[in-house]
């Protein structure tokens, strides 16, 4: 029985399961990092300086697990997929060292941060915020969490992901312009991080428009797999 009574229903708390466990992992917040990966910046047509990490969020309730509805969104013509690493946050975090930062990690995720790139686009050239083009519903499919104690932290492996079979998007987060200790400590110094958030690091090249019909399969070696249908 909750303490409050409320005038309106109670909102569900979002949640993502974790492997191995019956428990889940409850998402307080949904962190992003644009412009994580030289290729994508390139193919982008922007600066490729290692440039302070543009730092953006999504509704904590846009997160869509595996197996879920995942609906084309409204007000667009051009969708995206861009494939990430996740990381799951497991405890707090404010103006933490880069060599103490991996101490604050739950574990990590297969994630999907779509984006309606015109809107994007749109409000780019405008000068005005992303967040019609980013913070939307369902635009932030994830994977189960694997725990640090069963993949550790992966610093490097394959990533990758496939549109109808063929493959979109491949890279090794070596590859990174900001590594997960890095990109943490840099967030700690904005936002007070606490269990229960998650941060996408970031999209290689290769992005590009799906259709309802279209199926999206992620992989990152070593962690694990997201598959995701567009639906209507």
């Amino acid at each position: 029985m909750s303490q409050f009574d409320y005038v309106v229903p109670q909102p569900v708390q979002p949640s993502l399961e974790v492997s191995g466990l019956s428990g889940r992992y409850p998402v307080r917040r949904i962190y992003c990092i644009g412009r994580n990966y030289l290729a994508h910046i390139r193919e982008m047509g922007e600066a490729d300086e290692r440039d302070p990490p543009i730092f953006f969020q999504k509704p904590t309730d846009s997160v869509v697990q595996e197996g879920e509805y995942l609906p084309y969104p409204l007000a667009t013509q051009d969708y995206q997929y861009e494939c990430e690493l996740v990381v799951a946050i497991g405890s707090k975090a404010k103006n933490v060292d880069t060599a103490l930062a991996l101490s604050c990690v739950y574990g990590y995720a297969v994630g999907l941060e779509m984006t309606r790139r015109d809107l994007q686009r749109a409000a780019a050239k405008a000068g005005h915020p992303w967040e019609n083009g980013k913070s939307f519903d369902h635009s932030s499919p994830c994977s189960k969490i694997y725990p640090v104690s069963e993949v550790g932290h992966p610093a490097k492996g394959q990533l990758t992901l496939k549109v109808n079979g063929i493959q979109k998007q491949s890279t090794d987060l070596s590859q990174l312009i900001w590594n997960v200790p890095e990109i943490i400590a840099q967030l700690s110094k904005l936002y007070e991080l606490m269990p229960g958030d998650l941060i996408y690091t970031g999209t290689p090249d290769g992005v590009g428009p799906v259709v309802p019909g279209d199926r999206l399969d992620a992989f990152i070696e070593g962690v694990g797999s997201l598959t995701m249908t567009i639906s209507k």
